[in-house]
């Protein structure tokens, strides 16, 4: 009989913490709300952008995305963004020691003000790509928004900040 009893607070004990609703706080879950307000910011960049300025020390010499360019060649590339299925391009136009490029990506704005985004390569999906990019985006409205990347540099962060404005 005593064997039933204990059998018996076990199994509820185990039956009543699976039933305990998770905790979200420090999850990658999101609630419907949440992904609605997602949702509602990420489309508020579809168009293109321009990048109006590249702030950071110039004391560095930096080159982002693995272009292979200075951060200063980023100056007037235009963005074109498609939240709808979170793909788009970027282009740098060259001139100088800027290369002209046309580069797809895939990019994605997470629950923390976080726009990713990696490059796909021609032939490539999305989702074979590991590789990207991590920057804080800063300033979203309507016609602006930043977007701020941490770089290591000797063990010490910059921080470069890519001014966008909306072209149409």
């Amino acid at each position: 009989m005593k064997n039933i009893l204990l059998l018996g607070v076990v199994g509820a004990g185990l039956f009543l913490t699976s039933c305990k609703t998770a905790n979200t706080e420090n999850s990658n879950t999101v609630t419907a709300k949440e992904a609605q307000t997602r949702r509602a910011e990420a489309l508020k960049m579809k168009g293109t952008w321009q990048v109006t300025s590249v702030d950071y020390d110039k004391s560095f010499k930096i080159k982002p995305f693995d272009e292979g360019a200075d951060a200063q060649c980023f100056v007037g590339s235009q963005w074109k963004l498609i939240p709808n299925n979170y793909t788009g391009t970027y282009t740098m136009n060259g001139g100088g020691d800027c290369p002209t490029v046309t580069q797809p990506i895939s990019f994605e704005v997470t629950k923390f003000n976080e726009f990713k985004f990696k490059k796909v390569m021609e032939g490539e999906k999305a989702k074979q790509v590991a590789a990207g990019y991590v920057l804080e985006l800063q300033n979203l409205s309507q016609d602006n928004f930043t977007l701020v990347q941490n770089v290591n540099f000797e063990g010490n962060p910059i921080k470069v900040y890519y001014n966008f404005q909306r072209v149409n």
